[in-house]
């Protein structure tokens, strides 16, 4: 489904299917807390998890718009979405 094409509670009900994994939240703590564009090898390493299971957990957040994503050759690297996320659930990134 696309985003913009979704009414904002949809876009929570995405984005809340898109939290209910503890290693999402941890993913986005950690982009939240480093301020920093993340390769998946990079969030893999940091959090022993398989850079396949990473790059899945990337495709979740990035459909939800949690995650903005750049692709540099055979790498993606992932920031958080601050402006959309501040927009759709103002504070979140303060309290993960």
């Amino acid at each position: 489904m696309i985003i913009e094409q979704l009414t904002k509670n949809q876009i929570r009900v995405q984005i809340f299917k898109a939290l209910s994994d503890e290693a999402r939240l941890t993913i986005l703590h950690v982009l939240n807390s480093q301020d920093k564009e993340w390769s998946c090898g990079e969030i893999g390493e940091s959090l022993n998890i398989s850079k396949s299971t990473v790059s899945y957990h990337f495709k979740i957040l990035r459909e939800a718009g949690l995650t903005n994503t750049r692709k540099v050759g055979q790498n993606r690297f992932v920031s958080l979405n601050r402006d959309f996320i501040e927009n759709i659930l103002p504070g979140f990134l303060d309290i993960i």
